[in-house]
């Protein structure tokens, strides 16, 4: 069982919200406006957490296509493009996030998002699905000098949120997360189901490892 925080740092995709039937979708629709074969969402689960490149060439790779830097920008800005306008069609959050999250505000924790993804989808996102309203701070890959697994985006919300880092602890699925928060000096938690590229996440050596959101609750 874990203590409990004066704050929770939530990753985003992966950990908050199965985001995966939309990015995969994204993914789909550029290579097939390009003639190329599509994926599955079990194979764009698979490439997320690295960010939309990572995710693209991971793709071109599994379809052994041959591109040139421009032919790969420009399948780039549409699968970019074409999410930025499907963000939360299929996306939802995990299994009892709500009630956790409920559960922590309503126990006067301070919550915020600490994520990779590009503020011109996390904003977004986190509207769509009625999340927005949780989180006094939303760090995202685009807002400190270097994202995840640096331990900037940690260190500058902790600053916005006015929290040491003795009183924090980080929610996530990844080594992204993990690496961030050791290198910020603040407690982990990971969730076994997310992102995390079929690494064992015992393997991370986070604090925490959980099945359902709700086991981070102090009082379970």
């Amino acid at each position: 069982m874990l203590r409990q925080y004066d704050a929770y740092l939530f990753d985003l995709d992966g950990t908050l919200v199965d985001t995966a039937p939309d990015l995969g979708q994204a993914l789909n629709a550029s290579l097939r406006n390009a003639g190329f074969p599509g994926v599955t969402t079990d194979q764009a689960r698979q490439w997320i957490g690295f960010g939309a490149r990572y995710s693209l060439s991971q793709a071109i790779e599994h379809h052994q296509l041959v591109l040139t830097t421009s032919a790969t920008d420009e399948l780039l800005e549409e699968f970019l493009n074409f999410y930025a306008g499907h963000v939360a069609d299929a996306s939802t959050p995990y299994d009892s996030v709500i009630d956790t999250l409920d559960a922590l505000h309503d126990a006067d924790a301070k919550l915020a998002v600490v994520t990779n993804k590009p503020a011109r989808f996390t904003l977004p996102l986190l509207s769509a699905l009625s999340l927005d309203g949780y989180f006094e701070s939303v760090i995202s890959g685009d807002t400190a000098p270097q994202p995840k697994p640096a331990a900037d985006p940690i260190l500058l919300c902790l600053k916005e949120l006015n929290i040491g880092i003795d009183q924090a602890l980080m929610v996530g699925d990844s080594s992204a997360d993990v690496g961030a928060a050791k290198a910020a000096g603040v407690d982990v938690a990971c969730f076994r189901h997310g992102y995390n590229h079929g690494m064992d996440v015992h393997a991370m050596e986070p604090n925490f490892v959980f099945d359902r959101m709700r086991e981070i609750l102090p009082t379970i």
